[in-house]
């Protein structure tokens, strides 16, 4: 990919519930060295994980309810709200459970729709955790992640035609105008959207959550496989750091920014 190709950001997101509904967002302000402001926030712990809040450390996610192993979750419509800190759960348009997640009894609410309807699933009693700014990534640094569409259009054919959702890869900003796959050889490299800048430094893996609809919560697709046997990796997006703040938006450009001649 040369220099001068922009893309554009079409869909920003956050997970304030590790697991859970995304939420779409018009704009987001971000800060050096954090997510997006509460992405993955929370995370709903699968039997004692030592997990301490005063001492958050990252965790694996096998540790907590998940996707790549609970698929059921994504049967579920989930609100966070900012002001009040209320995780509102519905399931079929019924609300089922809701509560103040930063309070014991709100707390309490939630992991009890969840000790009574996830049983099957459950290694211990279901916890809802939080530590202060931690966040409950896949990865043990705070990232922002990133998906090409035109990477994903180009897995549809791999599959034979097959519509990917783009929500399956549960990335915080999604865009176009990058080659297919050409985002996998940006690691070191600075975005520059607006005022913000953002440093590439990995490539995403893709695990068996990605072969979940988030519309009917069933395994219909095989991405990672798919991935493997047609471009000899599982790799499908890219994490980048925040290292300088700025306010971004859904339709802002994304550009390389150009490296200072010495």
């Amino acid at each position: 990919m040369t220099i001068s190709q922009t893309a554009e950001i079409t869909g920003l997101y956050r997970y304030p519930i590790k697991g859970l509904t995304p939420e779409a967002l018009p704009r987001v302000s971000l800060r050096a060295g954090q997510t997006l402001p509460a992405d993955r926030r929370y995370a709903i712990e699968n039997g004692p994980s030592g997990f301490d809040p005063e001492a958050p450390q990252w965790k694996p996610k096998i540790q907590f309810l998940m996707l790549a192993r609970n698929e059921r979750l994504a049967s579920l419509d989930s609100r966070f709200e900012d002001a009040t800190n209320c995780l509102t759960i519905r399931k079929d348009g019924q609300i089922v459970a809701s509560g103040d997640l930063e309070t014991a009894a709100g707390r309490a609410a939630i992991e009890d729709y969840f000790r009574e309807n996830f049983q099957p699933e459950l290694k211990g009693p279901p916890k809802i955790l939080s530590g202060r700014d931690h966040s409950f990534s896949d990865v043990a640094r705070k990232v922002v992640s990133i998906i090409n569409l035109d990477s994903v259009r180009a897995l549809e054919t791999m599959l034979g035609g097959a519509a990917v959702h783009p929500l399956r890869f549960r990335a915080n900003l999604y865009v176009k105008g990058w080659p297919a796959w050409s985002e996998l050889d940006l690691v070191g490299q600075t975005l520059a959207i607006g005022q913000a800048r953002l440093q590439v430094v990995k490539r995403i893996k893709r695990c068996p959550a990605t072969n979940v609809d988030p519309d009917t919560a069933k395994r219909d697709l095989e991405i990672p496989a798919t991935l493997s046997s047609n471009l000899g990796h599982m790799d499908c997006g890219i994490y980048a750091e925040v290292i300088a703040e700025g306010d971004i938006g859904v339709g802002d450009a994304v550009a390389l920014e150009q490296p200072k001649l010495v």
